[in-house]
């Protein structure tokens, strides 16, 4: 899994972090969270600003 692979990164944390809600999680937080999946193999400084809100937005869509 990719950076840029953002939908099976927020399935991935909401299987592995059900009681999280992802309007509370700090950036620093979401990347520990993303780099620390089992299926993550991307570089972790590729991430940024921009791709971690990506990954929260759809997050919290999901959750609705």
């Amino acid at each position: 899994m990719k950076w840029i692979d953002i939908n099976e990164i927020v399935f991935s944390l909401i299987d592995n972090y059900p009681e999280k809600d992802p309007t509370y999680i700090l950036f620093t937080d979401l990347h520990k969270m993303v780099v620390d999946l089992d299926d993550f193999d991307d570089d972790p400084n590729r991430s940024n600003e921009k791709i971690l809100e990506a990954i929260q937005m759809t997050w919290l869509d999901e959750i609705d």
